[in-house]
């Protein structure tokens, strides 16, 4: 006797797809990183120029404590200018070899070079506004160094406290001869007449140090480079 038998057909299942892995993503994450780096660190690169008080506004801004102050430390960052420049005179060669002679500040309105009387080397020939042999030269190198540069300059002169031995001229005299003297070297070095926005004596007013107003620096032309063009 026959059996029949009963064949059951299988049929193979379908698995679920597995889902395709989307490559290049850890990518994209690794480039947004290095991208917040890189503004980060140029960050802290414009801010290394600017003053202690401007941080401090600009730490205000972005707190909310201060916005109408805002305008001007958003302003020093973006005319970081003014910090190249500082940079630039800082590692001029023919400047740095003038030592204790020359001073070079950062100024909240520029960049102020003073060429200050020392006992070592005095650039002021005595009880008169004209310039030694050694204060002409350094005026020249001056001029050279920043007859290329853009922006107006003032030029002041100073005097110390004590007064002028010469009955007919004070200090406010002699302090202006100082400055017209440094305008006619600045200008023999190629300086441009048309940048010179004023010359002013200030005789003993300004001292470096209010409480040492008969120092020999107090003698001192000043020269300020304008950051505000």
């Amino acid at each position: 006797m026959a059996i029949a038998t009963t064949h059951t057909q299988r049929f193979p299942g379908r698995r679920p797809a597995a889902p395709r892995r989307k490559m290049g993503t850890w990518k994209m994450a690794y480039a947004d990183f290095l991208t917040a780096l890189m503004a980060f660190f140029l960050m802290l690169w414009l801010i290394s120029g600017v003053s202690p008080d401007s941080r401090s506004m600009i730490a205000d801004y972005f707190t909310g404590k201060d916005t109408a102050a805002a305008n001007g430390p958003l302003v020093e960052i973006r005319q970081s200018e003014t910090f190249r420049l500082y940079e630039t005179l800082r590692t001029d060669e023919s400047l740095a070899a003038a030592g204790n002679n020359l001073q070079l500040i950062q100024a909240p309105d520029g960049i102020r070079l003073n060429l200050v009387d020392t006992d070592a080397r005095p650039l002021f020939a005595s009880e008169s506004g004209a310039l030694t042999e050694a204060g002409e030269a350094l005026t020249l190198q001056l001029g050279q160094a920043i007859s290329g540069l853009a922006g107006p300059i003032t030029i002041e002169g100073h005097t110390d406290a004590f007064p002028s031995l010469d009955a007919n001229r004070t200090n406010w005299d002699i302090s202006s001869e100082r400055a017209n003297a440094a305008r006619r070297i600045l200008a023999s070095a190629g300086v441009s007449t048309d940048r010179v926005r004023a010359v002013t004596g200030l005789a003993d007013t300004r001292p470096l140090n209010p409480g040492e107003p008969h120092l020999s620096a107090n003698r001192r032309i000043s020269i300020l480079l304008h950051s505000d063009g």
